[in-house]
């Protein structure tokens, strides 16, 4: 028996004003564009089309109809248990960076002379592809996982819109962010990372069944992961603060080379601390950017070496 009907506003205010995902699942549209999702799709309590959010199978069905549909991506797949990125957070972290280079200027700027460097791309390689569709910018790519490199490669290798644009490196270094990745003379205008947030296998396992027995309402739940993930992916030793803590501080030897810096924040707890390490290593001007991604409230830090003259001139001669 069907429940009583949920009211959905028609628009997602929450998520940025030029996000593609701002209207709910067009599901016909989605399976005329990746028929392989059909499958997964059915009416849910209130009668609503979805598919089941705790299936990994389902949820990659989904994430490659919305890739095809709306970033015109040919070809996408990923090693099973690595990370299967939810696309309207990621694209909205894109989005606000777009926000954050245009600054004070009329408007946003594209094209493939805006280079990023994403740390930590994965085997998805999610903020490449929507940086280059929406935007045209091209990026470094940087991951300490060999499989995740491969990964990624083969997707920009299947994409033509990819190939000249999007650079793959593998990050031999554990501990390091731009060093062995970034060479001498070479300049980005940001970097985007999203890092791992639990500092062990226990606390992200934890952590995913909290959230299971939310979602679902029950004491006893099956402890998978229906994003997947990798453990340098999910956790790290000393958790997302001692991540971004290393990245900032190695950002210092960088400060000339790249105009923002930025990093998703996914506990709140941590920017205290953040803001503390960015005061003493003198960042010229630290921004906080809060997302609103449903019931979740995400956000990110960026900081910048470079003074507000010294940004215009990197304006001027770069763009």
């Amino acid at each position: 028996m069907l429940q009583k009907k949920k009211a959905h506003p028609k628009i997602k205010s929450q998520l940025h004003s030029r996000s593609q995902h701002r209207t709910r699942y067009n599901f016909e549209a989605l399976i005329k564009s990746s028929p392989e999702l059909k499958r997964f799709v059915s009416p849910n309590k209130y009668g609503d089309d979805s598919v089941d959010f705790f299936n990994p199978d389902a949820v990659l069905a989904l994430n490659k109809a919305l890739l095809k549909y709306h970033y015109s991506l040919e070809f996408w797949q990923i090693p099973k248990h690595y990370l299967c990125p939810p696309i309207p957070g990621r694209a909205d972290y894109i989005h606000y960076i777009a926000d954050v280079l245009q600054g004070s200027l009329k408007d946003i700027p594209r094209g493939s002379k805006i280079r990023g460097l994403d740390i930590g791309v994965g085997a998805n390689c999610i903020y490449p592809i929507i940086g280059n569709h929406e935007y045209g910018w091209s990026f470094i790519g940087s991951d300490t996982d060999e499989n995740a490199i491969a990964s990624a490669k083969n997707i920009i290798e299947n994409n033509f819109s990819l190939k000249s644009h999007v650079d793959i490196r593998h990050q031999k270094h554990s501990g390091s962010f731009f060093k062995n990745i970034l060479k001498p003379n070479e300049y980005i205008d940001f970097t985007i990372c999203n890092p791992p947030f639990h500092a062990s296998r226990e606390e992200a396992q934890k952590a995913n069944l909290r959230k299971l027995k939310n979602l679902k309402g029950k004491t006893k739940v099956t402890p998978k992961l229906n994003f997947g993930g990798q453990h340098n992916e999910l956790w790290a030793k000393g958790g997302e603060a001692r991540f971004v803590k290393d990245m900032i501080y190695e950002s210092r030897h960088f400060g000339k080379q790249c105009l923002w810096f930025t990093s998703l924040i996914s506990k709140e707890t941590t920017l205290k601390p953040t803001y503390k390490i960015l005061q003493n290593i003198r960042a010229k001007d630290v921004k906080t950017i809060e997302m609103g991604q449903g019931q979740k409230v995400s956000r990110f830090i960026a900081w910048t070496f470079l003074s507000p003259q010294q940004q215009k001139d990197w304006r001027k001669q770069r763009w």
